[in-house]
């Protein structure tokens, strides 16, 4: 009878998580456990802790997780930022571990099996650590505690001591690019918990890239609290321009994506290879968060509607069928009925792809919780229901702008009847609407030229090109 245990792996939150998720996979693959749905010994939550309905998730994951009677495992950004407060809060959970505790996963699970309490720790501002060196990565490559061959499916090292193993057959896959943030917007948590930015070495990078395309990967989504800032930790702030062209030569990789851009950083450079790159979408996820300049400089960030909508300008200047995407937090506070209106104004030009609308709240431990001008909840949220619904015409507007045009399609899923779900370069995966397309015998996986016929919301239907 195999000694194997049984582990249950539950995602939540951003494509970063997805990853860490695969890399926690791998090692307790390596450890000795199983993954399985049906049973599980034990359940890992892999928590989101951003925002409050991100929070509220996943303390009903985790109670609905221990109702199936196995022990429950709370990890994770919630996990890590909360800690202790978290596992008083929440005694259904078995244990509440750390991001340090994941380089000896497989450990941590047999000690909560066998009944032995782990101590939660005591959460800290992960930016006053010493991030590993360059050369320190470059050295420690090894897995520790694990000998011999590596199991079959499971990645070479990705990172400093980090394996990773692929949770599902999907042709599209996240790469992390680096780790924590150095920027220090008023209004987010994230650095405190996620530490400082760590990028991630080119050539590890590369062989992850192959490794992925090795099991049918055809379109990377590079992913980081800021992938502008990726390489001037290594000293070259021009390594991404470098890396992009790179990644899209690596042979069954068909599509690159970068995501999580910052407009302040998006170097003319950088916006051309991203614009330019044969294998590189021309996308662009812009973290704009506002448009009123008085609005930005209270977040600690920067730029305003001119400034946007000249980068706008210059980004459809190279590549006008660009895809564009961007979020923003309403009812900030000491928001004025002005500065929502420079907003509005804003998106009415801007010609977004999607647009992501939040209320703002209070995060704890950030300077916004501080500030004072504090919007009632009422006005808040009617302004997020008007912007909401005014992004929601403009978005769909945008969309009926394509009807016509050619798009490549990578397939997700077959739909049945002779549809096939896909996205076009514009769109990234899951948040950034689909394309319907008609056909016979595509398989997932497959890019097939098709022309827009009609579209529904952001969503897209179109028919495959026929042969000239």
């Amino acid at each position: 009878m195999s000694s194997r245990r049984t582990v249950s792996l539950i995602t939540l939150g951003c494509a970063r998580n997805e990853v860490d998720s695969e890399e926690l996979a791998a090692r307790l693959d390596a450890a000795g456990w199983d993954l399985g749905d049906d049973s599980p010994d034990v359940v890992v939550v892999n928590t989101c802790g951003f925002i409050d309905s991100a929070k509220k998730d996943s303390i009903d994951t985790l109670l609905a997780a221990a109702d199936t009677g196995a022990k429950v495992v709370a990890a994770g950004c919630m996990a890590e930022r909360y800690g202790n407060e978290l596992a008083e809060a929440l005694p259904e959970a078995s244990a509440v571990i750390s991001f340090d505790d994941y380089g000896d996963i497989g450990a941590r699970l047999d000690d909560v099996v066998a009944g032995r309490a782990l101590k939660p720790h005591t959460p800290r501002d992960r930016r006053t650590l010493l991030p590993i060196s360059p050369v320190e990565r470059a050295g420690s490559r090894n897995i520790p505690g694990h000998g011999g061959d590596l199991p079959a499916g499971v990645a070479p090292a990705s990172g400093p001591r980090v394996l990773r193993k692929r949770l599902d057959e999907s042709p599209v896959a996240s790469l992390k690019l680096a780790s924590g943030c150095d920027r220090r917007c008023t209004f987010c948590a994230i650095p405190a918990f996620r530490g400082s930015y760590v990028s991630r070495d080119p050539e590890e990078l590369m062989a992850e890239a192959d490794w992925l395309a090795h099991r049918g990967v055809r379109e990377l989504v590079l992913v980081s609290e800021n992938s502008t800032s990726y390489g001037k930790d290594l000293g070259d702030l021009r390594a991404l321009e470098t890396l992009l062209p790179r990644l899209a030569a690596v042979e069954g990789i068909d599509r690159v994506r970068v995501s999580y851009l910052q407009p302040a950083e998006l170097r003319p450079g950088l916006l051309e290879t991203i614009a330019a790159t044969e294998g590189v979408a021309p996308y662009f996820d812009l973290s704009f968060q506002h448009a009123s300049g008085t609005v930005l400089r209270r977040m600690r960030r920067f730029g305003d509607p001119e400034r946007f909508l000249g980068l706008l300008d210059q980004v459809r200047a190279l590549a006008p069928e660009a895809g564009v995407r961007s979020n923003f937090i309403v009812g900030f506070p000491g928001e004025t009925e002005e500065e929502f209106e420079a907003l509005v104004g804003f998106l009415e030009r801007a010609r977004l792809d999607v647009i992501g609308v939040f209320g703002y709240s209070d995060e704890d431990g950030t300077e916004a919780a501080t500030l004072p001008g504090k919007l009632d909840q009422d006005l808040v949220d009617e302004r997020v229901r008007l912007l909401t619904e005014l992004a929601e015409e403009l978005t769909a507007q945008r969309a009926e702008e394509r009807i016509g045009t050619e798009v490549d399609v990578l397939i997700d899923e077959d739909l049945g009847d002779g549809g096939y779900e896909g996205r076009a370069a514009h769109q990234g995966p899951e948040v950034d609407g689909s394309v319907t397309v008609q056909g016979i015998g595509l398989v997932p996986g497959q890019i097939v030229r098709a022309v827009v016929v009609d579209a529904e919301g952001v969503d897209l239907i179109a028919r495959i090109k026929a042969d000239p």
